[in-house]
Parts: structure tokens; C-alpha cells; sequence
């Protein structure tokens, strides 16, 4: 047996004989200053930037291995990172069931940032105060970077957060800015700040989290306005944009067997309190794109060494994201995350194997989606959703559930569906009524709500922040009774936060309600209505 804590150096043979590749670098000895720290030390990154990092130590153009700052669960740092000694063993799961297995040891150091760990705080405030530092990454989920409700205001911590100061945040993006007034007033150092989380424009949104903090900390007199003007200036502060895509889920009981089996002792997954499933070891797909706008004021590692990883300018990296994200993946994922939840799936794997689904995503990728978006090039979009619908969705090695892509839908659609929709507005050839298959969808969305399965059986909701300001909309509802759709709808469908448009002034409001009072007709109604769709208005795709 192997532990991924043994001397990968003197002990080759060792993980040689469990099938396990090992670095030739003794990250020991890479001691040059931290240039990179990646904020959410979950999967996403254990997975793809630390194997990016790992290559740069192995080539030599990286000098010393990231740091990485854990904001959501304390335990993360303990059970994933400090018990294994920073190391990571990742496990590509390709489709005809080879698992290919390599360790990393590209994590320099991993700590909690959060002021209830003032260790890990001064830390990375001493970091970011160092003119080494080139780049921030985040992998901490969209919803990391919200600081406003449904309805645009901020919310009440932020306004604490900006009352407070510098000194005392609470919230990410304020403790984000804390450490870049500290790298201000240390000698206006540049830096990048580097969104690799899986949404459009990813980017500015961080931008405008970062400096609506830093602006309200300035009208209220706790920073100077000069520390404004320098995260305004893209000579001295940059927020590339970036395309981020690798399927990454929760640790797989397949994958944990198969090591055992292999002779790895740290197999097993554990349940920290916080709810997230970590494990020495993370899974992931073979197929995997980081397309990164090329902005770096104070210079970047050689990230376009890297296979995988392409490094452009703005407007390609824009195309690329909204190719992937509002056509070509991001919807598909949310048709099978609302549809799966509903219809008793545990597995995407499986839910893509049922025709009805697998049509239902092709309709929406091949025939509405792909007739509008701009092909960016570097990646073709056709052949983008050929290899998604045929190879990355339907790997069984890959355990994603729709319920783990259903979190946080809400703040998803206006990406996933809104930039389509405008499209079809934009267009004086096409109208947002052809569309057939997206507000199915969107009806489909306002169904699983409800919380109960097509089965009339009551089931959990996926984490979400708009289900407690959403769920009572729908709560008395019951399945087979008649009852007033629009009453019930209205305020969520004409909310343009969540959809991006007020859905009744584009004219698809109306054909919503419509699919949700089949979808609410009676038990089965929700798998009923998505064939009475298909067999209605699918086309035939070559």
C-alpha cells in the first residue's frame, strides 16, 4: 500500500506499482516568493489549476507552488489539504474506464481565510503585501461574488461590511479588497485578479464587487481615493476574463473502490460538517478548456506552456465564455439539473442515456442555441457540443447529479438562457417566440420549486439564496387542482434579475405559463409535457 503523504521522491516504485505518476520537482525546494494564490481550494482547482501549476514546477517556470485560501469551510484546509501533507492525487476517469492517476505537490501552502483564523489571515496578508505576487485566482462559485438581493439592493452584510471598514469584513469580496488596500498601501504593487469561475463575464463582475466595497469604504471616509483610482487603473490592477471548463464532481465511491483496490491507502471520501465532500483524491474528465484574456500588469507564469490553456485577447475569450456558457454546455447542464431533479435521476451519466432527455438538450444546443452564438474561434462550437452530447455527458466514470448542478439556479438563468433570448430580440429575422424548448426549461425551473418530484413525493431543493423569497410563490399548489398560474407566476417571471428580461414584455411569459400548467396537471405531468414538446416541435438534428 501507497499513502500520498510517502516520499514520492525516494518511493517511486511504490506508486509506480499503484498505477500513480509522481512529480520529478521537490516542492521543498522551489523557494522563491508566492507569484500565485487561488481563492476555493475545492475540486475545480485541485483538479485543473493545481495540475496547470504542477507542469510550470515540472518545466521550470515556476519558482514556487500557489498558495491556496480556503473562504467557505474550515475543514476543507484540514481534511483535503494539511492531512495530506498539500498533496493531491487527481484521477482522470475516461469514458472506456481507464483511470489515469497523477499526484501533484504544486500546493506551497493551504490555509482558512477568515478572521476567526487569524494565523491564515496575516499570512495572506503578508503575501498579497509582497511585490512578487502576479496573480489571484477564484474558483468560489458565482454566488461568492454577489453582494445584491433579487431586487438590486445590497445586501445586509455587505452594507455592514462597508459601515465597518477595512479592518473587520466579513464577506469575501470585502476581505478580498482588505488585502488589496493592504498591497496599496505597501507600494501600489500591480497584480491580476483572475476569475476562473464558471460563469459570463466573470471577470467584471469581480471588478464591480471589488470596487463597489472600495467605494463605499471611500464615501465613508476609510480609504483615501487614491486606492479607488488604483483599482481603476488596468496598469496597476487588471480583472481578466477567463472561459473555464472541466466537469469536476464531488469525490466518486467508484473511483475510492478502484484505488483501494490499486493499493492507495487515502481512498477514502469524507462528509465534513460544512456538507462538502472532499477526499485525498479528486476525479475528473479527460476533456478540459481555460481560455484566459492576456492582462497581467505585473507579469504571469507561462500559463500558455500549459496544454489546455490558451491565453488571447478580450473580445475571444468573451466569445469563447459566451459560446460555452449561454449555448453549448451551461444550459444543457441546467435542463438536465431541473428536469433530473424532478424526474428521480441520481446520476447525469444515466439521465443522458434516456431519449427524451438527450433530445431535450440537443434542442436546445443544436437547434436554438447554436443558430445565434458567435463561434470564437479557438474552439469550434459544433464540435464543442458534438463531444459534450457524445463523450463528456454520457461517461458513467464522471458521478455528477443534477441535483449538485441545480444549486444556485437562480443566479444562473439570466446567463444561461437570457444572453439566447437577446439574440433572438436582437435579430430582425428571428423572434424569442420560436424559441419552443428554452421556456420549457424555464417552466420546468418554476416546477421544481415547488419541491415536489414528478411522482406527487415531496424531495430537498438544492441550495439556492432566492428559495425562501421564491417557494411560497408556489407553495400551495397542488398537483391535479386547478388553480391561477399567473397569479402564482407573475412576480418571478417578470423578475429581470433573475431571467435577465421581464419575461411577459418579450411575449414568452405567457408560453411559460402555459408549460407550467401542463407540467402541474397531475402526477407524471412534468415527463408528459417535455414528450408532448419533443413530438410537437423537435427537429430533426444531422
Amino acid at each position: 500500500m501507497v499513502k500520498i503523504t510517502d516520499d514520492y521522491l525516494n518511493n517511486q516504485q511504490e506508486f509506480a506499482d499503484a498505477g500513480i505518476k509522481v512529480p520529478t520537482y521537490d516542492i521543498k525546494q522551489k523557494t522563491g516568493a508566492t507569484k500565485w494564490v487561488h481563492f476555493g481550494g475545492g475540486n475545480l482547482f485541485r483538479a485543473f489549476h493545481a495540475a496547470i501549476a504542477d507542469r510550470l514546477l515540472e518545466s521550470g517556470d515556476l519558482d514556487a507552488g500557489v498558495v491556496v485560501a480556503e473562504t467557505h469551510d474550515k475543514d476543507v484546509v484540514q481534511d483535503a489539504y494539511k492531512k495530506f501533507n498539500d498533496k493531491i492525487l487527481r484521477v482522470i476517469t475516461h469514458e472506456d474506464g481507464n483511470f489515469e492517476k497523477e499526484l501533484f505537490a504544486s500546493v506551497a501552502d493551504a490555509l482558512f481565510f477568515d478572521q476567526s483564523n487569524p494565523d491564515g489571515w496575516n499570512k495572506l496578508f503578508k503575501i498579497f503585501e509582497n511585490p512578487a505576487l502576479q496573480l489571484a485566482t477564484f474558483s468560489i462559485t458565482e454566488k461568492g461574488y454577489n453582494l445584491w438581493d433579487s431586487k438590486g439592493n445590497l445586501l445586509p452584510a455587505i452594507e455592514d461590511d462597508i459601515k465597518n471598514g477595512p479592518e473587520a469584513p466579513k464577506n469575501n469580496m470585502a476581505s478580498l479588497t482588505a488585502l488589496m488596500f493592504a498591497r496599496f498601501k505597501a507600494g501600489k504593487y500591480p497584480m491580476a485578479l483572475l476569475s476562473t469561475d464558471n460563469f459570463s463575464q466573470n471577470g467584471e463582475k469581480l471588478e464591480k464587487s471589488v470596487l463597489t466595497i472600495a467605494e463605499g469604504w471611500e464615501e465613508n471616509g476609510l480609504v483615501p481615493e487614491a486606492f479607488v483610482d488604483y483599482l481603476k487603473d488596468d496598469h496597476k490592477v487588471s480583472f481578466p476574463l477567463s472561459m473555464i471548463d472541466r466537469i469536476t464532481p464531488n469525490p466518486s465511491e467508484a473511483v475510492s473502490e478502484k484505488l483501494k483496490a490499486d493499493g492507495f491507502e487515502d481512498y477514502q471520501i469524507f462528509h465534513t460538517p460544512g456538507h462538502t465532500n472532499i477526499a485525498a483524491f479528486t476525479n475528473t474528465e479527460e476533456v478540459h478548456y481555460l481560455v484566459i484574456e492576456d492582462d497581467f500588469p505585473n507579469g504571469r507564469p507561462a500559463l500558455d506552456k500549459v496544454a489546455g490553456v490558451t491565453l488571447t485577447d478580450r473580445d475571444t475569450v468573451n466569445d469563447a465564455d459566451e459560446m460555452k456558457v449561454t449555448t453549448c454546455l451551461n444550459p444543457l447542464h441546467t435542463a438536465l439539473a431541473v428536469n433530473g431533479s424532478l424526474l428521480g435521476f441520481d446520476s447525469i451519466a444515466k439521465e443522458v442515456s434516456d431519449p427524451d432527455m438527450l433530445n431535450l438538450i440537443k434542442q436546445i444546443g443544436y437547434v436554438e442555441g447554436l443558430p445565434v452564438v458567435k463561434d470564437p474561434k479557438v474552439i469550434n462550437p459544433k464540435t464543442f457540443i458534438d463531444q459534450l452530447v457524445n463523450k463528456r455527458l454520457p461517461n458513467p466514470y464522471i458521478p455528477d447529479m443534477p441535483q449538485r448542478i441545480a444549486a444556485d439556479t437562480s443566479q444562473k438563468l439570466s446567463i444561461r438562457y437570457g444572453v439566447t433570448i437577446q439574440h433572438y430580440i436582437d435579430d430582425p429575422k428571428r423572434d424569442p417566440k420560436d424559441l419552443h424548448f428554452i421556456p420549457l426549461v424555464l417552466a420546468t425551473w418554476c416546477r421544481y420549486l415547488m419541491a415536489i418530484d414528478d411522482q406527487g413525493k415531496p424531495f430537498e431543493p438544492s441550495r439556492d439564496p432566492l428559495l425562501s423569497e421564491l417557494q411560497p410563490k408556489v407553495q400551495d399548489i397542488k398537483l391535479g387542482e386547478k388553480t391561477d398560474v399567473h397569479a402564482h407566476l407573475k412576480d418571478i417571471l417578470s423578475n429581470q434579475k433573475i431571467f435577465g428580461h421581464d419575461l411577459y414584455e418579450i411575449g414568452l411569459g405567457d408560453v411559460v405559463e402555459g408549460y407550467f400548467t401542463s407540467q402541474i396537471s397531475g402526477v407524471g405531468a412534468v415527463r408528459k409535457t417535455l414528450e408532448d414538446t419533443l413530438s410537437k416541435y423537435a427537429k430533426q438534428i444531422n
